[in-house]
């Protein structure tokens, strides 16, 4: 009976003991949806991670709330693009304590890093990202000043999620990350990192097949988020307009943005889910150019690993149906 106590005693330790000493998932906070889907991919049988910016949402004029601060004050890491591109958290990660350690993704991982295109067929671009902004777009001369501000110019674009290799960089990078913070779980940041780094070699290889058929194909967007999707694959970019996608344009600006995009030969323009179907067909009317549709952030997708690969999949999709029919 004794040996049955003593024996019942220490189950019941065990017990107890067990659930305080093992080790809990880190609090990783990410700023933007794709960066977010690969950090849930490493993360992976750990945790998930906490996204700031919901998807549809353009991180140029999210506006964040109490809970967000209270999510990047306890946090472990946090992750985000940079300044070039989630410009709302600059202050208030240079006030987060010494104890969360802060991911710039575009000064910290081994990244390719493209300068910002503008002038010449490359107009100066704003970010709308799924979200209407309130700038307008009505041809006056000092309409470029409103997009100044949300503008690379020649600075760098921080579309960098758009290349297959800066994705399997970022997920290199943050498994190191991770297994700093929480070494009892390196070795699962380490199998998901190579896991994800031979699913993304293998898509990569797909999406190289299936656009070679149009890689010379010209092709105009309404915003030039794309250049790390086409310098990977080689496309054919023929430049970029701008357009408001919250009013239509005035006569004058039509008549422009015509005769850019018949001047540019294109066989395609791309837009965004945010532009209302009649202002694509006023400006593309008489163009003889068709209409595609590109995401560039996933506007509505779920979160987590999977919408990374479905992002580039959705983009080369695209593509390849619009600029298809020009061959």
């Amino acid at each position: 009976m004794k040996l049955s106590r003593l024996t019942i005693s220490a189950v019941l330790g065990a017990l107890l003991i067990g659930p305080v000493t093992a080790s809990a998932a880190p609090q990783v906070v990410v700023s933007i949806p794709p960066i977010h889907n690969l950090v849930s991919g490493v993360m992976d049988g750990v945790g998930e991670p906490t996204l700031l910016v919901p998807a549809g949402v353009s991180p140029h004029s999210y506006s964040m709330r109490p809970s967000d601060r209270r999510h990047m004050q306890s946090a472990d890491v946090l992750v985000w693009v940079g300044p070039h591109l989630e410009t709302f958290l600059e202050r208030p990660i240079a006030t987060l304590p010494e104890s969360v350690r802060k991911v710039t993704l575009l000064k910290d991982a081994d990244l390719t890093v493209h300068s910002g295109r503008e002038g010449g067929v490359w107009e100066a671009h704003r970010h709308d990202h799924g979200e209407d902004h309130a700038h307008g777009d009505d041809g006056h001369q000092d309409h470029g000043h409103a997009e100044d501000d949300h503008a690379h110019g020649h600075e760098m674009d921080a579309h960098i999620w758009l290349s297959p290799d800066n994705g399997a960089a970022i997920v290199r990078h943050m498994a190191t990350v991770l297994a700093e913070s929480d070494p009892d779980n390196a070795g699962r940041y380490e199998a998901n990192r190579d896991r994800m780094l031979s699913r993304l070699e293998a898509l990569d290889d797909q999406l190289k097949a299936q656009l070679a058929p149009v890689r010379e194909q010209p092709f105009v967007v309404f915003h030039d988020a794309y250049q790390y999707f086409e310098k990977h694959y080689g496309l054919t970019p023929a430049g970029s307009i701008t357009v408001d996608p919250s009013r239509s344009p005035g006569a004058q600006r039509v008549s422009a943005l015509r005769e850019r995009i018949q001047g540019s030969d294109a066989i395609c323009v791309l837009t965004e889910p945010q532009f209302r179907p009649a202002i694509v067909e006023t400006l593309t009317e008489g163009t003889g150019a068709r209409v595609g549709i590109l995401d560039p952030i996933g506007a509505k997708l779920p979160p987590g690993e999977e919408s990374y690969y479905q992002l580039l999949e959705n983009l080369a999709d695209s593509l390849t149906d619009c600029l298809g029919h020009g061959q």
